[in-house]
């Protein structure tokens, strides 16, 4: 296989596409043959990443690059950063606001979901410079 780039453009406070980055991943994946497992955790990872982007961070972008070895997620946003990463790895932790936890979401699942799902995870933040997440998935099987 060759390498296959794919980039969605994610918009802060846009829950109404909300979701459409990693919906179209796991399409993408589905439609190239990847086993279920692999599929549903990028789709995890990206849509975790993608409603982080949504609700906590400025405008942001989500980039997937994919060849034989494995797959590359990375998300990125230009919104305020996170004060303390090891806090917000905490499962429950949120800063979500009231508005966006009535409507379902800010549980504060978002990064452990990230970090259970993915064979590798890296963040990187800085207070006023956003935030870069890269999740990395090793492509063990393909179906036929």
């Amino acid at each position: 296989m060759s390498e296959i780039i794919k980039e969605f453009n994610i918009k802060a406070g846009d829950f109404d596409r909300a979701g459409e980055g990693s919906m179209d991943l796991r399409n993408l994946l589905k439609s190239l043959g990847f086993d279920t497992d692999i599929v549903q955790r990028v789709a995890i990872c990206a849509y975790e990443a993608e409603m982080n982007v949504v609700m906590h961070g400025g405008d942001g972008k989500m980039s997937m690059i994919m060849d034989d070895t494995g797959i590359v997620l990375e998300v990125t946003d230009t919104g305020p950063g996170i004060d303390d990463i090891n806090l917000a790895l905490t499962e429950g932790y949120t800063t979500a606001g009231e508005a966006v936890q009535q409507m379902g979401f800010g549980a504060g699942m978002g990064l452990p979901n990230i970090i259970k799902n993915s064979d590798h995870f890296d963040i990187v933040s800085r207070r006023g410079k956003g935030v870069c997440l890269t999740m990395c998935f090793w492509i063990k099987t393909r179906c036929p």
